[in-house]
């Protein structure tokens, strides 16, 4: 495993769409909320070794297994909407085609249940890479009106579905209480020392700020992880003495209101990796021990009847 020697990342030089260029199947960026390819990347080189196995319990389009595959690894994903997995196959296809030495697969299915889909990976992962969903306040493509003499701004690719057991639906509470679940069934999957590393932002909802690190931090521990280190991975650019802005549209409409009420806030122009470890004895706790539970079906299971899992080819 490579020593990590720096607590900041440039993983922003580039716009993510210029990251997946020829790397990704272009009906990629349709999704509302991927993982930046040098995040994902720098983790997998910095946290695991060629041949061992890292594992996306949320992988949307893939981008987690395609930068797994790419580095020699090989990469498991869960995906509860089927038109992301159908993606994430695709993209893993595309980087076989172009090299990447690693094997992928990935499963359909809910994965507050995540020990019950990959039951042969259990104990087996090095590394446990996903990003909890922020829901359409975040995410999406944006483009102003004005240029048609309307005023306000059109969004599309802004959902991430309309079946509303989907995590992206749920309020804070309710979210961070579906990914305990995830986690602790994560922490099944991964080795006596494995890490799980989690990418994700603050962000606000109607001018306050969220701490979901924070919310994510007491939520991972919970789940039995011990805490090792916090990395800021830079969305935005290091130019010549300056910063490059590419903070996204709806960080910067926050911020802009908030300055027309005399609010000095600022856009985030970072996401924190919170990288914890599995110890080899799992801490015992009445909230671990109710996180292990399996959750139940009418929490679990969607109307398509994805809860078990079934694995795309």
């Amino acid at each position: 495993m490579a020593e990590v020697t720096t607590s900041v990342w440039a993983t922003g030089q580039q716009p993510s769409r210029v990251q997946r260029q020829g790397r990704y199947v272009p009906e990629s960026m349709r999704h509302p909320g991927k993982m930046l390819p040098a995040i994902a990347a720098r983790v997998i080189a910095s946290y695991t070794r060629p041949g061992e196995l890292v594992v996306d319990p949320m992988c949307g389009i893939g981008t987690t297994l395609v930068e797994a595959v790419h580095l020699d690894r090989h990469a498991a994903g869960v995906e509860y909407e089927e038109q992301w997995a159908r993606l994430a196959v695709a993209n893993l296809g595309f980087a076989k085609k172009h090299g990447a030495s690693g094997f992928g697969r990935v499963v359909v299915g809910d994965s507050r249940n995540i020990a019950r889909l990959l039951p042969d990976l259990a104990g087996q992962a090095a590394l446990v890479l996903t990003s909890p969903p922020y829901g359409a306040v975040t995410h999406g493509h944006i483009r102003s009106t004005r240029d048609t003499g309307e005023p306000g701004v059109r969004k599309w690719n802004h959902h991430y579905s309309t079946d509303r057991g989907n995590l992206a639906h749920q309020q804070l509470p309710a979210l961070l209480d579906g990914f305990g679940h995830i986690l602790a069934g994560c922490v099944e999957l991964l080795r006596p020392g494995g890490i799980a590393a989690i990418t994700v932002r603050p962000y606000r909802m109607r001018g306050e700020l969220v701490d979901l690190p924070g919310h994510i931090h007491q939520v991972a521990e919970d789940a039995g992880l011990v805490f090792a280190d916090r990395i800021v991975c830079l969305l935005c650019g290091l130019g010549d003495g300056h910063l490059l802005n590419r903070a996204s549209f709806f960080q910067l409409y926050e911020a802009r209101k908030a300055w027309a009420r005399g609010l000095p806030i600022h856009a985030v122009a970072h996401e924190d990796l919170l990288v914890f470890r599995r110890v080899t004895k799992p801490v015992s706790s009445q909230k671990l021990h109710s996180l292990q539970q399996e959750p139940t079906p009418a929490s679990t299971q969607s109307d398509s009847g994805l809860g078990d899992g079934r694995e795309l080819k």
